[in-house]
């Protein structure tokens, strides 16, 4: 039986995996021409560093073990416990490949690589440690206060709000791209490539059947309602990011990302009904606060929309499991409402100040932007010394 379930996580890792790709080309094809090899860069290097960051200090911050033990010590079980490190890894992975999408087309590289490091190394698993692992007691007091801990199955919080708040800091301190804004109003960036954007979502949205139900890192805990939770949330964010963003292709494929974000915390409580209500919010959204974020802060300038995609819809997906989690609406029970808000806030607090403190101290010692005259020419010339494509 162990050797299944090293299968069944190892499928899951793989599968979660393969969304990197999805992140990578949702970029590339949003941001513009000139900036695609940057963007395709940055999502297999961030892996890499996030890889040795978690591996050598997160894992053992988040879970409190190593290893660095010998290979002997290292397979028993059929090795499930490296397993388990590598679907974790892909999880913690995630986050600096949402960061990269708020911050793509003016970003420099080395500064933000040892950024990415930082982030997986101390700041993301802090956060994971205390939900997933009950390090510092916190879950203990929701539970003995409210009578439930926080509750977040797949990472609505834990992976997605705090990969967008963390972006958020990002985004915040990096400025808008030149040339963005005019007289106060948005000037439009259309995208470079509408087929691999999405290429990119439907990469995303079929990985994240991994994400999702492998998230019960056990044969003995899969659940076909999280499958089916997951659907009908896909479905909903599809449908309403249809409709809000009037046909516009680029909310239509962010749409069921949207709905997926949400639904990751209560996928295993929730009946199917209550998810389609969930993904559906969460795509409306999606599409408002973007529109929003676009028009109204002019400083703020979030290339694919990670903040409203992962930092709201996840912690509207966090609190939602404290709404239809509850038997009262068709889920399972054994939430509270307070532990889910209480919890939710507590991911938006140590994003927001872990971003903050982790950027600006790299923004201060080296500088996190490219130059106006780089950036001008793209990140793909200037840091790459290559197109995406040859003119010959």
């Amino acid at each position: 039986m162990q050797s299944a379930n090293t299968m069944f996580i190892l499928l899951g890792a793989i599968m979660v995996l393969a969304m990197h790709a999805g992140f990578a080309f949702l970029e590339v094809g949003t941001v513009r021409h000139k900036n695609q090899v940057n963007a395709l860069v940055k999502i297999i290097t961030d892996f890499a560093i996030s890889t040795l960051a978690y591996f050598f200090i997160g894992y053992q911050i988040a879970y409190g073990m190593d290893f660095f033990a010998g290979a002997n010590d290292l397979v028993v079980n059929s090795g499930y416990e490296l397993v388990k490190f590598f679907f974790l890894l892909t999880f913690a992975a995630a986050i600096p490949a949402i960061v990269s999408g708020g911050i793509a087309e003016r970003a420099k590289f080395y500064p933000m690589l040892i950024a990415s490091a930082l982030i997986v190394a101390f700041v993301y698993p802090f956060f994971e440690g205390i939900i997933w692992n009950g390090n510092y007691g916190f879950q203990d007091w929701l539970q003995t206060t409210f009578g439930a801990s926080f509750h977040d199955f797949a990472g609505s919080v834990v992976v997605h709000s705090v990969g967008g708040w963390i972006a958020f800091a990002a985004v915040f301190l990096l400025g808008s791209r030149k040339g963005r804004y005019r007289d106060g109003r948005v000037v439009a960036f259309a995208p470079s490539n509408i087929p691999f954007l999405a290429l990119g979502a439907w990469i995303l949205a079929v990985g994240w059947f991994g994400f999702n139900v492998m998230s019960a890192q056990t044969l003995d805990g899969i659940s076909g309602l999280v499958a089916v939770n997951s659907l009908m949330a896909m479905v909903g964010g599809t449908i309403t990011a249809m409709l809000a963003g009037r046909k516009d292709p680029g909310f239509i494929h962010n749409g069921p990302l949207a709905g997926l974000v949400a639904v990751c915390a209560g996928s295993d409580l929730m009946h199917p009904i209550g998810a389609l209500v969930v993904g559906g919010v969460a795509g409306a959204l999606f599409v408002y606060v973007f529109t929003l974020a676009q028009n109204r802060f002019t400083k703020f300038d979030d290339v694919l929309g990670v903040w409203p995609l992962h930092g709201l819809c996840g912690a509207w997906g966090g609190i939602a499991a404290g709404i239809f989690g509850l038997e009262a609406f068709g889920g399972l029970g054994g939430v509270s409402f307070m532990s889910q808000l209480i919890g939710t806030f507590a991911g938006m607090a140590v994003a927001l100040i872990g971003g903050f403190v982790v950027y600006g101290f790299v923004k201060a010692v080296s500088g996190i932007r490219l130059t106006e005259e780089e950036e001008f020419n793209g990140a793909d010339l200037s840091i790459h010394k290559i197109g995406s494509t040859s003119e010959l």
